[in-house]
């Protein structure tokens, strides 16, 4: 009885151990791999990678209905985690375009986190895009001021700021700066295209995204 029981605890153990190691969003990752299974991605599509506010954006495809577009973006995702499954993210793919929009959950996660931190991390993981797509286009969406963050706007600024200028100066790399379209008439944050988190969009906020994206589209 004691060795069932040993053997038992020990089990337990294993299997618990095993999940420990699992980092975060291993799940998502392994969503991804089975819908490309079920339905192989397209050649020449735009690929759009980044957290919650592309995971949501579950009908896509509806507001780019003349674009091939593979939306894997998976919720609470940080700069740390593209660069961690870069490989899971970029390899099964063979896109013309890649959209980015991370980094928001990088300073929401640390409050105290500095700008050149989120730019260093962006930085790399383009690195890593180039490595394996050194010639298409690759563009990034500004970090949105979402009402319930504006604690860390001013981290934002200025890591939008530095973004903005590290991609000028690259090739076949945009900088969208969504930041005017969400504003009001007087220069503020417009509350009424935010869902009752104040974080995430309504229809209305993925127009606006859609109107000021839809120029960089491949």
């Amino acid at each position: 009885m004691k060795k069932i029981l040993s053997a038992f605890l020990l089990l337990c153990f294993t299997i618990a151990f095993s999940q420990e190691k699992k980092p975060m969003f291993w799940q998502d990752i392994q969503e991804f791999k089975k819908q490309d299974q079920q339905n192989p991605p397209p050649k020449d599509a735009i690929l759009f990678l980044g957290s919650s506010s592309f995971t949501k954006w579950t009908d896509i495809a509806d507001y780019f209905p003349d674009k091939k577009i593979i939306n894997r973006g998976f919720g609470g995702s940080r700069l740390t985690d593209l660069n961690d499954f870069a490989e899971d993210l970029l390899a099964p793919y063979q896109p013309k375009q890649i959209i980015i929009y991370c980094g928001e959950n990088d300073f929401a996660d640390n409050h105290q986190l500095k700008a050149k931190v989120v730019v260093n991390r962006y930085k790399a993981f383009y690195k890593k895009i180039r490595e394996r797509f050194p010639n298409i286009e690759v563009d990034y969406i500004s970090i949105k001021y979402s009402p319930s963050r504006e604690v860390i706007w001013p981290q934002m600024k200025i890591a939008n700021k530095k973004i903005a200028a590290f991609m000028k100066k690259e090739p076949n790399a945009e900088f969208i700066d969504v930041t005017k379209a969400m504003e009001d008439a007087n220069g503020n944050v417009r509350k009424d295209i935010f869902v009752e988190d104040m974080l995430h969009f309504k229809p209305e906020g993925y127009k606006i995204w859609t109107k000021v994206i839809t120029p960089y589209l491949k």
